[in-house]
């Protein structure tokens, strides 16, 4: 047990200690940076690549309600029965 609570703590203070830009990796600059970019022209314009990008983003925002979801499916069934059920 003692084990496990100074690896946690290790790996938490080496987590925390990591360089700021590794922890600046955000998607609201991503199309701006895509579409200023003169590379960016190779794979179709800037229209493209920020087309792609808007749709990656939009993956990685609904993957998680969808697993969620799929989790939880009986638990909020249950919620939605219980309240139409209600009332009040």
């Amino acid at each position: 047990m003692k084990a496990q609570r100074l690896l946690f703590t290790a790996i938490l203070l080496a987590l925390v200690f990591l360089p700021a830009e590794t922890w600046a990796q955000g998607c609201s600059m991503c199309k701006a940076v895509a579409a200023t970019d003169p590379a960016s022209n190779v794979y179709g314009g800037a229209q493209a690549v920020g087309g792609g990008l808007n749709k990656g983003i939009l993956f990685m925002m609904a993957v998680p309600y969808v697993l969620l979801f799929i989790f939880f499916r009986k638990k909020i069934a249950g919620f939605v029965k219980e309240f139409r059920s209600a009332q009040g």
